[in-house]
């Protein structure tokens, strides 16, 4: 059984719509009926926030490890001095005369 969220849709100009069904065989009667109206129609696997062309390609695309990020140093954020915000608001010091 799929997930919870993983279900076949139809995309209609390439923009999702409500038909959404586990078995791709319960939208074929709906596919068809659209298919008559609209000519760039199409049915597309959602599966964790993404749309797959089929169930095994994103069975596929999870088994594949990830890239590996490099390590980030302490300054790897671009554009100036990284001071503390709060530090402007601290009490100074201040001096005793002699």
């Amino acid at each position: 059984m799929p997930p919870r969220f993983a279900y076949w849709t139809i995309l209609i100009d390439d923009k999702p719509t409500a038909f959404r069904a586990r078995d791709k065989a319960d939208l074929q009667p709906t596919f068809h009926q659209l298919q008559r109206t609209n000519p760039n129609i199409t049915f597309k696997w959602f599966a964790r926030g993404r749309l797959w062309e089929s169930p095994e390609q994103a069975h596929t695309a999870q088994r594949q490890p990830k890239p590996r990020h490099e390590p980030r140093s302490r300054d790897w954020r671009p554009g100036g001095d990284h001071k503390d915000p709060r530090a402007r608001f601290r009490k100074r010091a201040t001096r005793k005369p002699r």
